[in-house]
C-alpha cells in the first residue's frame, strides 16, 4: 500500500506519540496506529484537527504523489 499521509513522521518531528494524539482526539490508539502506518486514513475533518493539535499545515501531513497530476483530478 502506498503511503498517503506523513502522520508518523510529523509525530516524530514533534516528539509526540500516537497514544498522545489519540488522547488529544478522543480516539482509540489502535485507530491512530492504523493512520500512522497508512493502513487506514483519517477523514478530512479529523486531519484538520490533527494539523491544529500538532500546529502544522494540513499539507505537511500529506504525501503528494508525482504520479498524480492536477489534470487527472478534473
Amino acid at each position: 500500500m502506498e503511503d498517503i499521509n506523513r502522520l508518523k513522521i510529523v509525530l516524530v518531528e514533534k516528539k509526540r506519540t500516537g497514544k498522545w494524539l489519540a488522547e488529544q482526539l478522543g480516539k482509540n490508539p489502535s485507530t491512530v496506529s492504523k493512520w500512522c502506518s497508512n493502513v487506514a486514513q483519517p477523514d478530512l475533518a479529523t486531519l484538520v484537527k490533527i494539523a491544529a493539535i500538532l500546529q502544522v499545515n494540513v499539507n505537511e501531513l500529506l504525501v503528494f504523489s508525482k504520479k498524480i497530476s492536477h489534470n487527472s483530478i478534473y
